[in-house]
């Protein structure tokens, strides 16, 4: 017989479409749950608010950080809202449970120097015009890594400028495809004669793996003389970075990445403001204090 567990995966997998990577975190956190009620001797489903509070403190006490005490956290409100929706629990015990702040860590990005840097690389080199393309590809339109490697040639209109993914929870958006991205693409195609049903990057076995471009990603960067760690979100990091540095529309930015919720795109304000702060520092006289030795 399946359980309250694997029901709620099956539902996050078929009705959400979540992704394998998401459902194999929401698998962890329930497990772990599920293993700490019955070391308790306690019902998984009839789990009161005290007992909740106990597993988050227990997994505070192993050490968890606060980060992934959140994501516990969050997993058991879904797993505990899905089963008061369906009428199996009276009251979600983790409704009036708080996680423990994290640190906001803001995420890196490459200034537009550095992307320019990056992205050019030669075309001549064994794969250049697939690296070059698949660079482009990444800063132009701000690509998660999966959307990135599942594409296939009939998803792209190199004509309209235009590509369409299917993001999380299956939903699929149209980005803009800029022209250098539009041109290094063209030229990485005439090159390979693909079909329009072909992978846009080809791996060994079907479509590249995101280990391969991760891998790539970090080669080319040191190649190109970066002293940066590049991997494949810093370059969608980048290119939502710059366009609400130039525009200041972060409900445009918001529907570019295909984020839900405004308040994830909201980081990159962080990250703007940081930018300002930095300029107004470097070039406002009374900015900083005088040195010692100035006074």
């Amino acid at each position: 017989m399946s359980t309250p567990v694997e029901d709620f995966l099956s539902h996050l997998a078929v009705e959400r479409r979540m992704s394998p990577h998401t459902l194999d975190a929401y698998r962890r956190d329930l497990t772990a749950l599920a293993q700490w009620a019955d070391a308790q001797q306690l019902d998984l489903v009839g789990l009161q608010t005290e007992s909740l509070r106990a597993f988050i403190a227990a997994e505070h006490r192993r050490k968890l950080s606060p980060k992934s005490l959140q994501r516990r956290l969050s997993a058991c409100r879904s797993f505990y809202g899905w089963l008061l929706k369906h009428g199996r629990i009276e009251a979600s015990p983790a409704a009036a449970i708080r996680a423990p702040k994290a640190p906001r860590k803001l995420p890196q990005v490459l200034d537009a120097d550095e992307v320019k840097v990056l992205v050019e690389v030669p075309t001549d080199a064994p794969l250049g015009l697939r690296d070059r393309a698949l660079l482009e590809l990444f800063y132009s339109s701000g690509l998660r890594l999966g959307e990135l490697c599942a594409l296939r040639w009939h998803d792209l209109d190199l004509d309209d400028g235009l590509v369409t993914v299917l993001g999380k929870g299956g939903k699929q958006r149209s980005v803009p495809l800029g022209s250098f991205a539009r041109a290094a693409l063209a030229e990485w195609r005439a090159s390979t004669g693909a079909a329009n049903d072909s992978p846009v990057f080809p791996g060994r076995n079907g479509p590249i793996t995101p280990r391969a471009v991760q891998y790539r990603l970090g080669q080319l960067a040191l190649r190109q003389g970066l002293s940066k760690r590049v991997h494949p979100h810093m370059l969608r990091h980048s290119f939502a970075s710059h366009i609400l540095e130039s525009s200041g529309d972060l409900r445009g930015v918001q529907e570019l990445l295909g984020h839900a919720d405004i308040a994830t795109t909201q980081i990159y304000t962080h990250l703007d403001f940081q930018h300002l702060a930095s300029v107004y520092d470097a070039t406002h006289p009374r900015a900083k204090r005088k040195s010692a030795d100035e006074d």
